[in-house]
């Protein structure tokens, strides 16, 4: 497969190619690589500055989750009734903005609390559901490749964020770190979005794929928010969802501390962190290809064991290179979840209430990754060692696993 082949007649490149660079730039500057893989980085300066526990601050991402959650199913209806752009633009212009009022952040946790439950109500117009609608409507053939490609963005941003933020805490200290992260969002999102990203193929006279026959099926109907959530396939993919996301986000959001605590520096932590980045850069491209070539559930499961594998590598404290590869695995877990979520609903449920489909189902896996880390932090506080987390986590993301082996998935539309 490559790129050659998604081109019309007059042999130039697909212009839904393009569409996905201009998601991928959004994603890059969105909720996920900034709050999700760079909040870690924030851990112990926080602690210093103001001598919060590390229960606390966890309780601060999860708070943002929380707000996240609520909002991404209302992000995905406002994405079918009024567009991707019209709640990307305003929803970054504010994301950027919040994170510049990191300068003023107090001593009293609230304004922590406060900011961040903020960033995670816009954070949902700059996650993927907007640009998930918009890539599934430019691709059907090749959607599971384009979804990859466009992740990317995303693996990217996972990957070179904490090193960034790391190197701005060290240079700049942390309040400048968030000034710079955010002046950036606004500075780089905003054009892209705005001249490049276009909704429809059919707007510019073009059609999914760069085809001269028939318009994808799945963007002439679909069934209905309501009739997913009350079907089989939803809740399967949703629970394993859930599962997969509650054991892997608290092991992201607290492997700089637990690498710390064992005598590895931060910096050494922070490239973990990293690591876990590039493994989801590449779980999300490579896993975008395989989706069009094999069943969505198997590709799903087998990730997802190599993520309890390296949960279960996390564990074996023999040296930084065991430690290294199992966050190389880990990220490989929660670089293909991204993609596949996207896939099977728009394969199972039709393109017309996409957005809220997917949304819904993204909110259940975001409860996950809120309870998960707070849960983690708190185990921490209580026994002042992440061992018992171990197991239990491993375990979860195993039966996630297995769950997506229960999932039939509906055939390519328009193949």
């Amino acid at each position: 497969m490559n790129l050659v082949e998604a081109t019309q007649h007059s042999g130039r490149i697909f212009r839904g190619w393009w569409i996905v660079v201009a998601a991928a730039v959004g994603l890059f500057m969105g909720y996920v690589p900034i709050i999700g893989f760079s909040f870690s980085v924030f851990f112990r300066p926080l602690s210093l500055e103001f001598g919060w526990s590390r229960s606390e601050i966890s309780l601060a991402f999860s708070l943002s989750l929380l707000a996240l959650s609520v909002t991404l199913p209302l992000s995905g209806r406002l994405v079918d009734r009024i567009g991707a752009r019209r709640v990307i633009l305003p929803a970054a212009l504010l994301f950027g903005l919040g994170l510049a009022s990191f300068y003023f952040l107090s001593k009293n946790l609230w304004h922590l609390y406060s900011t961040y439950l903020f960033l995670g109500l816009v954070g949902s117009g700059t996650a993927s559901v907007p640009y998930f609608k918009v890539i599934s409507r430019w691709f059907n053939k090749r959607r599971g490749l384009a979804l990859g490609v466009t992740m990317a963005g995303t693996g990217t941003g996972t990957f070179l964020m904490p090193l960034w933020a790391q190197s701005l805490i060290v240079t700049a200290g942390w309040r400048w770190a968030y000034v710079v992260i955010g002046a950036v969002v606004v500075a780089v999102t905003l054009p892209v979005v705005g001249l490049f990203l276009k909704e429809r193929p059919e707007n510019i006279g073009l059609l999914p794929d760069g085809a001269n026959t028939a318009p994808n099926p799945e963007s002439l109907g679909g069934i209905t928010s309501r009739q997913a959530r009350r079907s089989r396939p939803f809740w399967v993919m949703s629970s394993a969802f859930f599962l997969v996301s509650l054991s892997l986000n608290a092991f992201l959001i607290h492997i700089v501390p637990m690498l710390t605590d064992r005598g590895i520096s931060a910096n050494k932590a922070a490239v973990a962190t990293s690591l876990i980045g590039g493994g989801t850069l590449l779980g999300r491209v490579f896993t975008g290809y395989l989706l069009d070539r094999f069943l969505a559930s198997s590709v799903a499961a087998g990730v997802f064991c190599g993520a309890a594998l390296g949960i279960l590598l996390l564990w074996v404290k023999m040296s930084i290179a065991v430690a290294l590869l199992g966050a190389f695995l880990l990220g490989l877990g929660l670089g293909a979840e991204g993609d596949i979520m996207a896939y099977l609903t728009g394969r199972q449920f039709g393109l017309r209430a996409f957005g809220e489909i997917y949304g819904s189902i993204l909110t259940i896996y975001t409860v996950g990754a809120m309870i998960g880390p707070y849960l983690l932090g708190l185990v921490f506080d209580t026994m002042r060692s992440y061992d018992l987390t171990i197991g239990p986590a491993a375990a979860s993301t195993l039966a996630a696993a297995a769950l997506m082996t229960r999932l039939k998935v509906a055939p390519r539309l328009g193949s």
